[in-house]
This record gives structure tokens, C-alpha cells and sequence, in this order.
């Protein structure tokens, strides 16, 4: 078997919540919940946080091993260094954003086997959705696939569009799918993902993975049927402690 590691990036200087990976949920940082979650995962050879502040390596050091990077404009970027700087030059590398606390070790595992079809090299997680008001939030983004089930595009549009219907029967009449931004790749990818210019389409829509379509690349899509609250700013994190109140074996 390939070996397979998960890589956290984890940064200070987040402009909605500054020190986001250090506050506290329920007696832990959300750092250390996002490393315990990911450790639970059955067949992982190591685990690393990847980050640029002092603060934060000194912090996680006491229950990971932490790699010190430069800065990137994304997670993607700040894993490609972090693999490097570790000497991981083979395998698959799982990207797991360190505002995800409760990210099950399950999902982890669906999208590590996907990568025993050959030719699969980028895997992301997808789940269903029927809301009509998220359905047409720009802050869900949105995922279309081919048949094999590798994307299409994403968007922050409700993607498809249903003609002829009003915006509240679109979920009646098509299927619509979240996307969950958790990302797999086989090593090789992760670094030549990093080499690549910025796309039009990423531009317009604010969304990294549009890069990697543009140039080509597939991304294979991996339905799961859970999805647990991340922490984007402080307003989140009452949503979070409620969360953590009904699933008590998360505790």
C-alpha cells in the first residue's frame, strides 16, 4: 500500500478571525480537535500541521509534529511546501483545513480509497443538498459531475439551472451537491498544483479548484453524507459548541 499522510494547514493571520486555529472548544484549541479527528483515521502513516506563526508551532508541538513554512495564499500551496520540506515524495497527501474540528475519520477514509482507481490523482468530498435556501447561497459552493463521477465545475451559483421552474422547485427537479473543501492527492499532483498560474475562472469565482479544471486536471467527487460545522468567523463558534452538545462522542 501507498503511504498516506494528513497535512493540516493551520494560519494566525486569518482576516475574519484572527488566531482562529488557537480558540477554544469545549477545554481544546480547535487545532488539536482537527489532529485528534484526523489521527482516528485508520491507515495514516503520519500526521503534520504546516504553518507560518510561531504561535501556532508552539502550541500544537506538544501533540504533533509541525512543519514551518513560508506564506501561501492557500492551503494547497502551504501543503505542497510542508510535503516537501518533510521529504514526502510519494503516496497520497490528504489536505484537511484546520477549521474543520469535527471532520470524521470516515470520510477521510472514503477519500483515500478512491485513489485505488489508477487513475484518480485529486479527490474532494461532495453532499447532497435540498434546501432551496442554501441551494441558491453564495456562500455554499456548489459541484457538478460527469457520470464517473469527476467534476464538472463548481460554483457558487445553484448549478444546474432548472428552465422553467421558479427558483423554489429547482431542488424538486434536479440534484444539487455541496461541495465539502477537504482535498486528496497523490504527491506528484500536489506539487505540480503548486506550479500552476492563477485561471480566469478561479479569479472570477474565488475558488482555487477551478485552477486545477481549467488546466486540465480531474477531480474526483466522494458523496458522503455528513458534514459537521467549520469555524469561518467568532459567530460560528456557538453553532459549533451546540453541535458538539448533540454529538457528546465527539466531546
Amino acid at each position: 500500500m501507498v503511504p498516506v499522510y494528513i497535512i493540516i494547514p493551520a494560519r494566525y493571520a486569518s482576516t475574519r478571525f484572527p488566531g482562529k486555529p488557537l480558540v477554544s472548544i469545549a477545554g481544546k484549541s480547535m487545532l488539536q480537535r482537527v489532529v485528534e479527528q484526523a489521527a482516528r483515521s485508520v491507515g495514516i502513516d503520519r500526521v503534520l500541521v504546516a504553518t507560518d506563526d510561531e504561535r501556532i508551532r508552539e502550541h500544537a508541538a506538544a501533540f504533533v509534529r509541525v512543519v514551518m513554512t513560508g506564506e501561501h495564499p492557500s492551503g494547497t500551496d502551504r501543503c505542497a511546501e510542508a510535503a516537501a520540506l518533510g521529504h514526502i515524495n510519494a503516496g497520497i497527501i490528504v489536505n484537511v483545513q484546520g477549521d474543520e474540528p469535527f471532520i470524521q475519520p470516515a470520510q477521510i477514509q472514503q477519500l483515500i480509497e478512491a485513489f485505488q482507481d489508477d487513475t484518480v490523482h485529486i479527490a474532494s468530498l461532495m453532499k447532497p443538498m435540498h434546501d432551496p435556501i442554501f441551494i441558491h447561497d453564495s456562500n455554499m459552493v456548489k459541484v457538478v459531475c460527469r457520470n464517473n463521477g469527476d467534476a464538472l465545475y463548481f460554483s457558487r451559483q445553484a448549478i444546474p439551472a432548472v428552465r422553467g421552474f421558479g427558483q423554489s422547485e429547482w431542488g424538486l427537479k434536479a440534484s444539487y451537491y455541496k461541495h465539502i473543501g477537504v482535498y486528496a492527492f497523490r504527491v506528484e499532483t500536489l506539487q505540480a498544483l503548486a506550479k500552476l498560474p492563477p485561471g480566469r475562472l478561479e479569479q472570477a469565482e474565488m475558488l482555487e479548484q477551478l485552477r486545477w479544471l481549467e488546466h486540465g486536471l480531474n477531480i474526483r467527487m466522494v458523496e458522503t453524507d455528513f458534514q459537521s460545522p467549520a469555524v469561518d468567523s467568532p459567530d460560528d463558534l456557538a453553532h459549533v459548541e451546540n453541535f458538539l452538545k448533540s454529538h457528546p462522542e465527539l466531546a
